[in-house]
Parts: structure tokens; sequence; C-alpha cells
């Protein structure tokens, strides 16, 4: 059994979600109403607005800071239980959603049995809202943690967090542990690995002609990408975890000419750091078909892959015996998808991801979350800084 964590003490904690629960749900309401697509600047400052007002109200709270993104808006970082010099546990999450804005018109927030539906809802507003009350939770129980906690919420995780990244590695290098809240997998697991992912952009160069006059006077930049797709997908391996996925194509320009343009861009994802730097490698390198032909490959690895270390099997293993106390096994996942928890792994930092409410639909019409499940999941993330 967890240190200084009881049976008793759990239910205490889960009581105080349930007490709580139409303030929460108030937060997460105004977050989701307050539209913050990714580089959306007025839509990311209205949200840490929310954010910083409420955390401000907070009795353990000794700092609110805002940190300027030029292209993004506000990332948002919290300091609380700063009492102590020990290692911090960071909270880490985003305030930026996919969804348009002019989403909440079309999809506007409502609750239909157990669910609340909005955008961007699940992934990730109705935990920002989360991350707050756990601090509240923290004090009204007298859970108080062992170590200074830091939440830190970006503006820019659904873009690969270019501005973001620095300061998600910057306060997790130091950390006892950081704890990830994006949305859980199926049935609630948390995620102990994701993989790494890659994004890239080739460019091929041909030579325009009249398709019906002299069409061999022309280099088709659409063939050749085609040939380019085939190849590029000979690099999916399903025994590693390996996949290279052709997405987005543009090419040609009229009807009656053959293509001296063509673009594609690709999606990477990889399960090792070693695996994606092979593979970086063969994409890189990519040679026309056509010789007659130019290629041009931009892009790169854009996160690391998180990976199910001893630590991170470790920190799972704490969260799964704290979630018995509330009479629920805590399953675990490996997901293709990454979030900011990536950076953290490969730092060497404890990570636990998929914290977050459950629900579904993340970047969907239909995305929710699940109302039952906010006491458990609350009670556990305030169990887990308690502890830790």
């Amino acid at each position: 059994m967890p240190i200084g964590i009881t049976r008793e003490k759990m239910n205490k904690l889960r009581d105080h979600f349930v007490s709580r629960q139409h303030e929460l749900l108030a937060l997460t309401c105004a977050l989701v109403e307050a539209e913050s697509p990714s580089g959306d600047k007025d839509g990311s400052t209205a949200a840490v607005s929310l954010m910083a007002s409420a955390a401000a109200t907070i009795g353990s709270v000794s700092s609110v800071e805002r940190i300027s993104s030029e292209e993004f808006g506000e990332h948002l970082r919290i300091k609380a239980f700063t009492n102590n010099n020990s290692p911090p546990i960071v909270i880490l999450g985003h305030t930026d959603t996919v969804h348009p804005r002019g989403a909440i018109k079309e999809r506007p927030w409502r609750a239909e049995g157990n669910r609340i539906y909005g955008p961007g809802i699940f992934d990730m507003k109705a935990n920002c809202a989360l991350a707050l009350e756990v601090l509240l939770a923290c004090e009204a129980t007298e859970s108080c943690p062992r170590s200074p906690i830091t939440v830190l919420l970006t503006c820019d995780e659904e873009t690969g967090s270019p501005s973001g990244r620095g300061l998600v590695e910057a306060e997790s290098k130091n950390a006892r542990a950081v704890l990830v809240l994006e949305p859980p997998a199926s049935g609630g697991r948390v995620k102990t690995a994701r993989k790494g992912t890659g994004m890239f952009t080739i460019e091929v160069h041909g030579r325009a002609a009249h398709a019906g006059l002299d069409p061999e006077k022309g280099v088709s930049a659409v063939l050749e990408l085609a040939r380019q797709t085939v190849s590029l997908s000979e690099l999916n391996d399903p025994a590693t975890g390996t996949t290279v996925t052709v997405t987005v194509v543009r090419g040609g320009t009229h009807s009656n000419v053959v293509p001296a343009e063509a673009r594609a861009e690709i999606d990477l994802r990889f399960t090792s750091a070693s695996e994606g730097l092979r593979v970086e490698s063969k994409i890189r390198n990519l040679k026309p078909f056509d010789a007659r032909a130019t290629l041009v490959v931009s892009g790169g690895i854009n996160r690391p892959p998180l990976e199910r270390t001893e630590g991170v099997a470790a920190l799972y293993e704490h969260a799964r015996t704290i979630a018995k106390l509330l009479d629920f096994d805590l399953g675990e996942a490996s997901v293709g998808g990454a979030s900011d928890g990536n950076f953290v792994g490969t730092l060497g930092v404890p990570v636990l991801d998929g914290l977050g409410i459950e629900g579904d639909g993340a970047h969907a019409a239909h995305e929710h979350i699940e109302l039952d499940h906010i006491p458990v999941r609350g009670a556990l993330i305030a169990a887990l800084i308690a502890t830790l």
C-alpha cells in the first residue's frame, strides 16, 4: 500500500470531486466555449485567462506565470506546494485544440446522460480544469504533496510543440515524475509507451508538356510521386510497429498538361529511437525512379518515442496500487499517437501518460467525457502527487 494513503483517505479524495463536480464542469464549459485552436492567439489568451484566474484562488498556488509564444498565444505555468526544495512533480497538459473556431456553434456544449459533449472537452479542456481541482483536493483532504507541484499547460501541443517543447524539457528534466493528463486509452488505460513521430514533405519537380501533342517531352511529377508512394509503403513493418503513410498529395495544373510539380506529406511512426533514425535516413535519401525528375525532401523526426523504461513501469505499478484502493484495475496501453510526454521520456524521467478523464472522440465530432469517471480519476491523480 502506498505510504500515507489509506482506503479511507482515497474515499475522501473521491468524495471531494463528487462535491465539487458543478464547479469543475463550470470551468470546463467556459474553457470549451473559449475556443482555442492551435495558432489562434486570441483563443489561447482567453483560455489561459480562465485558467490563470481560477488558479489564483487556490491557496497552495504560489505563482501563476503566463509565457508568451509569438506564433501560438500563451503557455501557462502554475507552481503550488512550494514549501520545500525537493525535485518537483510536473503535471503536463495543453490548452490548444484541433477544432476550428466556430465549431462550438455547430456542436455546442451538451449533456446526454453520463456524457458531456463539446469540441476539445476530451482532448483536453476538461483535464486542464481537473489539474486545478486536484490541487484543491489535496488541500481540502490534507493530502499535501511531499514535493512541489508544477502544472504546465502548453498552447501548441497539437502542432508538435514547436515553442512548447523547450518549456516541457526544462520543467521536466529535474522532476521526480511527470504526469500527463492526456486522454486515456480505451477502458481508462494509462499510456506507458507511445510511438515517436516524423513529419516529412516530398516535392517532385518534373517537366511540363502538352499531354496530347508531345507527352514524351514531359516528365510527370505525379507519376514519379506515385512510384515514390509505393516505395515508401514498403518501409512499413508491422513486426516493429513502424508505419510510413503518405497522407496529403497535390500535383498538376491542367487536365491536358503533363504535370511538372507534385507534392506529398509523409507521416512516420516508430517505437524506438534507433528505428526512427533508420527510417528517417531512408526517407531523406530517396532517389528518383526517373532520372530526369528531381526530389526535394524536407522535415524530420518531430517527437522521440516514449519507451516503457523501468522508471515508467515502476510509476505505473505505483498508480495501479493506488487504483486498487478505489476498487478498479488500472490498465496500460502502448499507442501510436504522440504527446508532450514523448519529450519527457528521452530525459530519463519517469512519466505516466493518459491520466485524463475517460471519454471518446478525440479530434472528432462526437468528442465527449464520461461524468462518473471524474471522481475516480481525480482521486487517483491527487493520490499520486501526494505519495510520490
